[in-house]
Order: C-alpha cells, then sequence, then structure tokens
C-alpha cells in the first residue's frame, strides 16, 4: 500500500451530490460530476492492504480491490483498470448501483468507516473510457460454435461479452425495443445515465456480439426452432413476475406496478414520447414497497413535480449500527438514506403546511418521508373509478399484525407497488419451447453447472438465481458463460467466480 497510515490520517469522504433543488429540476445523475481525482486518490490512500482481504468475499465477482486501489494511490489509473475489468465487465453499472457490500466487508468497517470502495471503482470505470483504456476485445480465432443469449440485462451482457471473447459466434435476442433490459428500463435516468449502457453496448459490436431488438423468444421468435439453430442457449431473462396487492380496490383506475411506471419514465428521456402516460404532476402519491425499486420510483415521482408522496414500508425501521446479528464482515440492514430520500425530505419539509392541510403524513421524527411498519387495509376511489385515497395500519415488528386504533386514511390519486418479484414469466412460449422446468421458487431449475434439464440449454441471472443485485447477475453471466465454454469445447479457461448455490455472507 502507498501510505501503511492512510486510513488513520484521512476520514472517508464521499462524492457530494448536487444541491436538491438543482437535480429534482432535471434527469442528470445526483452527483456533481467525476472530475475529483485528487479525492479519490486519497480515498484510496486509505486502503489498508490488510492481508486477508474480506472485501473479496463480499463482493461475489472477487473484485480485486486492494490492488486496484493501491495503483489508484499511486496514480497508475491505466493499470488500474485493467486489474477492475480483470474481475467486471461493467464496472460503471456496479459502480453506481450497486450497494457496495464489499464496503460492509472491509476490514476498517470493524470499529471505523470504510474505504470508499464504489467511488473508487467508478472513478477507475469513468477515467479508462475517457483515456481509452478498454478498447474492443475481438477474438484472436473463432471457434466455429454458436450461442444464443436470450435476455440484455446485465447476466446476458456479460456471458454474451465473455463468450464471444471466447471466440463463439454469439447473439443477444431481445424482446423489448433496444437493449440493456433493466438497466434500460427499470434503472432511473439520475441513477445511471443510459448513454454508458450503450458505449458499453458498442464496445460489444465492435468485438463481434450480434443483437436482435424487438425478438420475443416463445412468441414471434419460436424457441424450439431458436434451440436448434444454435449450439447453446442461455436463459437471462430475469426474474419479472411482480408480486401483487390482493387488497379491496385493486382494480381502481391510477394504481400501477412500479416497473410500468419506471418503464415509461425511461421512455420518455429516451426521446419515445413527451409525457407518460402514468404521471405524478400533480397527484399525491403513495408508493408501496421500501426496498430499492421503491426509492427509484421516489426519485421519479419527484422529478415528475407530485404535490406529494409518501413511501410505505411494512418492516420496522432499522438500526442505525449493525444488529448483533448481522456482526461484521456480513453486508447489514442498517437504516439509509438514498439521494432520493434526501429529496423528498427536503420538499417536504418545505412544503409541510399545506401538506398537513391535506392531510398527508409529515415528516416522522427521524426526518424521513417514509413510514415504517405500514400495512395497506385498502383502496378507496372517486365515482370515477379512480384512486382516491389508501386505508392503511401500523403493525406489529413481529409478526406485522395490525395494532388496533392506528388506522388512517391518505390522499392518493396515483399509487405505485414496488413489491418485488417472485420469480420468471410464465406467459409465452419460451419455458415449453425449450423444455426447461420452473421450480417451487418460481425460477428455472439448474443443476451445478447453471444447466437446464434441456441439453444445451444454461440459466444465468435472476432467472435462475432470483431477484437479486446487478453484482450478482453479472459474476452469473460470467460463470454461466464459462459452463457453455466447457459444454462446447470440453475445458475452459474462462473465470467462474461462483456457482449457482453461491449466496452473499451470512451468519
Amino acid at each position: 500500500m502507498a501510505d501503511p497510515k492512510g486510513f488513520l490520517k484521512t476520514p472517508r469522504r464521499t462524492w457530494p451530490r448536487r444541491p436538491v433543488e438543482d437535480r429534482v429540476r432535471d434527469w442528470h445523475e445526483v452527483y456533481q460530476g467525476q472530475a475529483l481525482l485528487p479525492i479519490i486518490g486519497a480515498q484510496a490512500d486509505r486502503c489498508m492492504d490488510c492481508g486477508i482481504p474480506f472485501c473479496h468475499d463480499a463482493c461475489p465477482l472477487g473484485n480485486l480491490i486492494p490492488e486496484w486501489n493501491d495503483l489508484v494511490s499511486r496514480g497508475d489509473w491505466e493499470a488500474a483498470s485493467h486489474r477492475l475489468h480483470a474481475t467486471n465487465n461493467f464496472p460503471e453499472f456496479t459502480g453506481r448501483l450497486c450497494p457496495a457490500p464489499c464496503e460492509s466487508g472491509c476490514v476498517l468497517a470493524i470499529n471505523a468507516d470504510p474505504v470508499t470502495i464504489k467511488n473508487v471503482e467508478v472513478a477507475i470505470a469513468d477515467d479508462a473510457w475517457r483515456h481509452g483504456y478498454v478498447p474492443p476485445r475481438p477474438p484472436e480465432r473463432m471457434s466455429g460454435r454458436t450461442v444464443a443469449v436470450i435476455g440484455s440485462g446485465p447476466a446476458g451482457l456479460a456471458c454474451a461479452q465473455q463468450l464471444t471473447r471466447a471466440g463463439h459466434t454469439v447473439t443477444v435476442y431481445e424482446r423489448a425495443d433496444r437493449l440493456g433490459g433493466l438497466l434500460r428500463y427499470g434503472i432511473p435516468e439520475f441513477k445511471m445515465e443510459k448513454h454508458h449502457l450503450d458505449r458499453r453496448l458498442g464496445q460489444m459490436r465492435a468485438e463481434g456480439t450480434k443483437f436482435r431488438t424487438g425478438s420475443d423468444v416463445g412468441g414471434a421468435v419460436d424457441a424450439a426452432r431458436l434451440r436448434q439453430r444454435y449450439d447453446a442457449v442461455v436463459i437471462a431473462i430475469g426474474a419479472h413476475a411482480w408480486r401483487e396487492l390482493p387488497v379491496g380496490g385493486r382494480e381502481l383506475t391510477g394504481i400501477h406496478q412500479a416497473m410500468e411506471y419506471l418503464t415509461l419514465a425511461n421512455r420518455v428521456c429516451d426521446g419515445d414520447m413527451a409525457d407518460s402516460p402514468i404521471s405524478a404532476d400533480g397527484k399525491d402519491v403513495v408508493i408501496v414497497g421500501g426496498g430499492d425499486t421503491g426509492a427509484d420510483c421516489l426519485g421519479t415521482v419527484l422529478r415528475q413535480r407530485a404535490a406529494s408522496v409518501v413511501q410505505l414500508d411494512i418492516n420496522p425501521r432499522p438500526g442505525e449500527d449493525r444488529a448483533e446479528h448481522e456482526p461484521w464482515p456480513i453486508h447489514p440492514k442498517v437504516y439509509r438514506v438514498s439521494p432520493a430520500h434526501e429529496e423528498a425530505l427536503e420538499l417536504a419539509l418545505a412544503a409541510g403546511e399545506d401538506l398537513a392541510r391535506r392531510g398527508v403524513p409529515l415528516p416522522t421524527r427521524e426526518g424521513d418521508v417514509r413510514m415504517f411498519c405500514a400495512s395497506t387495509l385498502q383502496f378507496e376511489g372517486d365515482a370515477r373509478g379512480q384512486v382516491s385515497s389508501l386505508h392503511l395500519t401500523e403493525v406489529e415488528d413481529r409478526g406485522r399484525a395490525p395494532r388496533p386504533g392506528t388506522e388512517r386514511v391518505i390522499p392518493a390519486q396515483l399509487v405505485l407497488l414496488a413489491l418485488g418479484f417472485d420469480g420468471v414469466e410464465r406467459d409465452g412460449g419460451l419455458i415449453g419451447g425449450l423444455g426447461v422446468r420452473v421450480g417451487e421458487r418460481g425460477t428455472i431449475a439448474r443443476d451445478a453447472d447453471f444447466a437446464t434439464d434441456a441439453d444445451g440449454v444454461f440459466v444465468a441471472g435472476d432467472a435462475g438465481r432470483g431477484q437479486s443485485l446487478i453484482v450478482w447477475a453479472i459474476a452469473e453471466g460470467r460463470s454461466a458463460a464459462a459452463a457453455v465454454d466447457r459444454h462446447l469445447m470440453g475445458g475452459t479457461e474462462l473465470p467462474a467466480p461462483i456457482s449457482p448455490t453461491t449466496r452473499p455472507l451470512v451468519v
């Protein structure tokens, strides 16, 4: 390490965010920019080079974090890029979107603030693009084997890039009109501007990967015939079967699934339409669900100029510190404030009197627009069948039993359901056409080599693992690529960072 006392001399410092009043007026990323390399170098200098880097195990990709921290602290950004890309196909994605379990596993996190690994990662990636350190890497020779990858999310793209670089002819099939899956239509622009995605897709095209958009395998594209055309098929369709909320009034107009809403908002940013048909403009909005997708909806709602917004979380408010049952190096469930929550709080405080007059819940005593331990009882609508309010109750921390006397009604002309997913979509002919089996968890069954019951058909990403993080999707794609290469060639030199049964660090 460059400075043995760096972690003692330099406090943790993350990238500053743009002022709330500025960033809610546009769709650009919330951070002030990435021309802060002196800050990043000093933060990388805090890495202890601890000898047993638990950040490796906390990250499913096995990123070589101490190595590229040391290179950044010494100013060798090109070498840092090589070490970063050795384990991660898309660090500009993970550096923006991953919740950074690697930082929870940092040895400094035992009793101090961890290294800003995520900030260093994305700084390396962006610097590499600026200076041309990530040119296309087409294969030196072709294998003569063909592979179809169904789905262009992070798992499908990572798998396709690895197999293309190994010399196989790879075609990615995407049913949407643009590539990227949830990276394109599920992640708001203010979290990751889509030019980062387009730039990486350009690299993949230059390497030889072929793409087919508007190709619904199992629909317009016959799945059985597709299997016959290729030596191997990889299913990377994600886990898009969203969960429902079976309460009274669900049929009312104005209640939508989060992914319906976010997709339309992203299409507006892409220029497909001037305004979204599902807009929060001037409405009281309630988001049901306390996870990352709910926070994505929150930031989007604010940029659409909602009159108010409340986010309901059925879980209790997490503590500020690690619980005893979640010791280091586990990624703990602690109280976190996303940029969207920061924005919502500031705007709610500015409109406090008006919100109270209209019956909108004000931020809690902890300073949060989220309502914890809150469960939806039913929706109520007006004479036109439009949702107008939501009935809720507080629930007990354990067992989620309603607390008597806590029922209340809050205004809502738009309700967004962000309740997670229950596995793969089963409509259409993909499952039956490829001859694969869906297991009890709603995911496609596979063995220890990512292979399904159908010969030559493999599964990568959320379709096999279930709803997970982008970093796990990339790790799945890389590992499935190694399994496919081994199936086609009898052996492989491609890395496989995880197995299908690998799970995050838990007690």
